[in-house]
């Protein structure tokens, strides 16, 4: 950790997701000398390389505007680099680290053939006309296409890039290279998307929560569950959980968040993705339109659960959360948000047993899954149905509960997910890794 700090220097977020699976990486390869021999973990926290690019394109004033692109190719020793591209201000190099360093475990872990990596912009998709994204994206895909491609680097869509922007990239990449194949996943069905793409990660999630508490003999149903975020994997996550016969009584966004204690609906939900995803609402107008409360500034994590998603932002769930959560008797935790609890958080809730805790790597990776399936459609020139796409999403998240159940259970016969996801994924890539040799 001394080395990755100093050849991180200002990179929080980086070197907060390397110490969460150090920590269990570490004690696992303390009596497995070949990996330590070849520095795999210390390889594997190393990219195989970063690009950084200026995105310049032209807003509907005709002013000219400069934004900064990135693309983390993190690893690609078990496939070509899959991981999603994010356009938001928040967007920069250690973020951006952090997310690649998290997919190649997450892939992994899905038993499909990829790599891991993750790219994006500062860019604001928010308040900009159509025509304004779509020449943003065209200025985006025309340096990222030197460098992506079917067998090498596939990306996808992710916060602030939904069919819309991955339409406007695909179009440019497709006008640049002369080809139609399958360089982007989340594309519409009608130009080779998949059915349940953008319902996989909510729905993956949900469906870990499932595996979890089915080994535990124990079910959904009827339990209450808070939901953070009120985009797609929390929309999802939340109709997955209706759809379960569980009782979803919080959405929130950057503002605040509602609690609705007679629980959403799907009526009540769809009217939220219309608020969302059309008029570029704020969660808060849910009580206007339905009743229950509203809590600005706040996270929803006080509110008495069974059941709890993180589905927002990452380190959303801090020490004194956990320790209401905890207080609260709250059940079990799945991640749908990438790193959502801080070290400390973390902490307290292993040192709990009570408490099951599904990290993201694991409970987040239906999106890349079904992402996966995308590109074997495309191989195949085919087009599942809906119900053979959630059947394969389906068995692909059980399989990784019962990798994190392998690897992640000690001698008394408690399951730790985070250290089975953490070693299920590495354990993958290092064989690989070393088949290859020292490159």
């Amino acid at each position: 950790m001394a080395g990755v700090e100093r050849r991180n220097p200002g990179e929080p977020e980086f070197r907060q997701a390397v110490h969460e699976v150090a920590m269990d990486i570490i004690p696992y390869i303390s009596d497995k000398p070949i990996y330590k021999e070849l520095m795999i973990l210390e390889r594997m926290t190393e990219p195989d390389r970063i690009v950084t690019f200026r995105v310049v394109w032209e807003d509907d004033r005709g002013s000219i505007r400069v934004n900064r692109g990135f693309r983390v190719q993190q690893n690609n020793a078990i496939g070509p680099y899959k991981g999603g591209i994010r356009f938001h201000p928040t967007v920069n190099q250690s973020v951006l680290k952090f997310l690649a360093f998290e997919q190649v475990f997450k892939n992994s872990l899905t038993g499909l053939p990829l790599g891991g990596g993750k790219g994006g912009s500062d860019f604001n998709p928010k308040g900009k006309s159509d025509r304004e994204v779509m020449r943003f994206c065209q200025a985006f895909m025309t340096e990222l296409s030197k460098h992506i491609g079917p067998n090498t680097d596939v990306p996808a869509g992710d916060i602030g890039v939904g069919a819309r922007e991955v339409g406007y990239m695909f179009g440019q990449y497709k006008r640049l290279v002369n080809r139609f194949e399958g360089v982007l996943t989340g594309k519409a069905l009608e130009f080779g998307g998949s059915r349940i793409r953008p319902e996989a990660t909510g729905y993956g999630c949900v469906y870990m929560m499932q595996a979890m508490l089915a080994h535990h003999g124990e079910s959904i149903e009827g339990r209450t569950c808070l939901v953070s975020g009120s985009g797609n994997v929390a929309s999802y996550c939340a109709e997955k959980l209706i759809e379960l016969g569980a009782k979803v009584v919080t959405l929130s966004d950057s503002g605040g968040f509602i609690h609705d204690k007679e629980g959403l609906t799907r009526e009540k939900l769809a009217w939220v993705n219309e608020l969302k995803n059309k008029r570029r609402g704020r969660i808060g107008e849910y009580v206007r339109e339905f009743g229950g409360e509203y809590f600005e500034g706040e996270r929803p994590w006080g509110v008495p659960c069974d059941l709890a998603f993180p589905c927002a932002t990452q380190n959303e769930i801090e020490a004194d959360d956990a320790a209401t959560l905890l207080a609260n008797n709250c059940r079990a935790i799945a991640e749908g948000a990438n790193m959502p609890a801080t070290p400390e958080a973390i902490k307290m809730i292993q040192n709990n047993k009570n408490l099951l805790h599904a990290p993201s790597k694991a409970a987040n990776a239906g999106g890349v899954a079904v992402s996966g399936l995308e590109m074997s459609q495309n191989s195949l020139r085919l087009q599942w149905t809906r119900e053979e796409v959630d059947q394969h999403l389906h068995k692909i998240i059980s399989t990784i509960h019962d990798q994190c159940v392998e690897f992640g259970t000690a001698a008394d016969g408690h399951i730790d997910y985070f250290k089975g996801a953490n070693v299920a994924g590495f354990n993958k890539v290092a064989s690989a890794m070393i088949a290859y040799g020292v490159m």
